[in-house]
């Protein structure tokens, strides 16, 4: 009875062992596979960027100074000492304002003295008036000599001009005093104060420069090469020192007909509407004329892979590396972009500079990073 026994469990001993010999070695199976299995490559927002819409422009590159397209500097017309400066740089002012005030003491003198000299005159040529008359009753009644009239006719003459001198020393004096009173010439912004209280001027000395910053000009240059691709009209667009991350934009009003021999530049002359005065004379301004923009996908141009016949953009798409031929339109040398026509399509992953040696099949990872950029980016498509 016992002997049966032992020989009913021999082949349920046998199955345990053999399943789990199967067992073992498809676990082993299993683990070689995943030890030649190359490992994922990590890619970060440094490694690969989105295809997005956009627009890429082509044109002359352009850069200069933003300045004023009025601007004075008030000079004095007198020698005197500043009795008072009123207004500070930076400070708004109106056509008219007082600016500064000279010292005006010897200039009232010279007016009274002035004065006096066309009432003195003005009562000479009335004495003179007075004996022509009389001269020419004599005369008619035969009591003098008819020469008599033409001596006290002189007399009014030299009256007359000595009244003219009178008031013109007075007219002189007059507007020497308002010469020390130094007004601002239009309405704008005060950018210098070239003086202060106690100095003492001579006539030429800069006083104050007044500049109105509602209407600005970009004094830039252009390569010479270039200069087929300008016209009166043409739109530029600029980046400003100061200003990260804004463009704005100005018309090309005038374009210099000779080229500097020396650097082969081109001076132009864009205005830029500033009534909001947010921009400031002075800045360094970047750009370029736009000669021909197209909007479509857009991609930095470190992402084309130039190394074959066909540029082609390496993506990647269900977690592995693939290489896709692509068709390229206008490219953007100052935004650094280029257009693709056909190939790709807006929200695609592709891989960018050193990434791009990475062999099309191998497998990659996105940080959580990238793809919280490319999420966000595809949001905005």
């Amino acid at each position: 009875m016992k002997t049966s026994r032992t020989v009913l469990w021999v082949p349920w001993v046998l199955l345990v062992l053999f399943s789990s010999i199967a067992f073992m070695g498809c676990h082993r199976k299993e683990k070689a596979a995943e030890q030649t299995a190359p490992p994922a490559i990590v890619i970060g927002p440094a490694d690969a960027t989105v295809v997005t819409r956009g627009t890429v422009a082509t044109g002359p590159v352009l850069s200069g100074t933003l300045t004023a397209q009025r601007a004075g500097t008030l000079r004095a017309e007198l020698a005197g000492s500043v009795l008072h400066t009123l207004v500070e740089p930076g400070t708004p002012v109106r056509a008219g304002q007082l600016l500064a005030l000279l010292d005006a003491t010897a200039l009232q003198d010279a007016v009274k003295s002035a004065q006096s000299a066309v009432t003195n005159t003005n009562n000479s040529l009335a004495v003179a008036q007075h004996e022509e008359e009389r001269q020419r009753v004599l005369v008619a009644a035969g009591a003098v000599a008819a020469r008599n009239i033409e001596t006290s006719h002189q007399q009014v003459v030299g009256a007359r001009a000595a009244l003219a001198q009178a008031e013109s020393q007075l007219a002189t004096a007059r507007k020497q005093i308002g010469n020390t009173k130094v007004t601002a010439p239009f309405d704008g912004v005060v950018s210098e104060k070239l003086v202060s209280a106690g100095d003492v001027v001579q006539p030429g000395t800069a006083l104050y420069t007044v500049v109105d910053p509602s209407s600005l000009q970009l004094e830039a240059s252009v390569p010479a090469e270039q200069i087929g691709q300008l016209h009166a009209g043409a739109p530029a667009d600029f980046t400003v020192t100061g200003y990260a991350g804004r463009t704005f934009q100005g018309t090309i009003a005038r374009i210099n007909p000779s080229a500097d021999p020396a650097t082969r530049q081109v001076r132009v002359y864009a205005t830029v509407p500033n009534g909001g005065r947010e921009l400031v004379s002075g800045l360094y301004a970047e750009g370029r004329v736009s000669s021909q923009a197209h909007t479509g996908l857009t991609l930095p141009l470190t992402a084309i892979d130039r190394r074959m016949h066909k540029p082609a953009v390496l993506r990647v798409t269900d977690g592995k590396v693939e290489r896709i031929d692509i068709e390229l339109g206008i490219s953007d040398e100052q935004a650094q972009r280029v257009e693709v026509k056909t190939g790709v399509q807006a929200g695609d992953i592709v891989l960018l500079g050193a990434a791009q040696e990475i062999a099309p099949g191998t497998p990659v990872q996105l940080t959580p990073e990238m793809r919280q950029q490319a999420e966000r980016l595809a949001q905005k498509l």
